[in-house]
């Protein structure tokens, strides 16, 4: 009797847990683990989704704000016009940090951004890096202000973590607004 006790109770203890482990791995496979235990992290007063931030990141990424309106785009049976002003071409190298969204053989239209305040969670933008040679294009995951005025952290897609630093108005050189494939 005390071992079919024992038993049921096992097995009790067995579905339980498999239970658990089932819930716990449904939640946590909405989010992915980034950045975990880096000893640089700067906290900004303002940055109230630490967590989010930091530790889990929810899959979906934020979109690019609206930079063109339904209006400045004219479609013709042979072309396309966007009334846009002063766009700049670009042109991609292989990397693989933003992958899917760029890769070697996309070409995109980017403009001059004029203030701090057009830029957003999400904007893919190039930007002059100490840290790297050229201009890097990544997308913007963060916009704070410290005691040197705006800044904004970036990430490639596909890269695991935040590029190093903060990156100043200063140093943004234009903002993607079409990618064409």
């Amino acid at each position: 009797m005390q071992n079919k006790i024992l038993l049921l109770l096992f097995g009790i203890i067995f579905v339980f847990g498999w239970f658990c482990s089932s819930a716990y791995s449904s939640v946590l496979s909405q989010f992915s683990v980034i950045n975990p235990g880096n000893s640089n992290i700067e906290i900004a007063d303002s940055d109230s989704g630490f967590l989010d931030r930091y530790f889990f990141k929810n899959k979906e990424l934020n979109s690019p704000s609206d930079w063109i309106a339904q209006q400045q785009i004219h479609l013709y049976d042979n072309k396309v016009v966007i009334d846009i002003e002063n766009p700049q071409w670009a042109i991609f190298t292989d990397t693989n940090s933003m992958d899917p969204v760029i890769d070697a053989g996309a070409h995109a239209i980017e403009i001059v951004p004029e203030s701090p305040e057009q830029i957003s969670v999400g904007d893919i933008v190039s930007y002059k890096s100490e840290y790297a040679d050229g201009n890097v294009i990544h997308r913007v995951v963060y916009i704070g202000e410290d005691e040197d005025g705006w800044y904004c952290k970036m990430k490639g897609d596909n890269n695991p973590f935040e590029d190093p630093g903060k990156v100043r108005f200063e140093q943004l050189q234009r903002v993607l607004v079409a990618i064409i494939y």
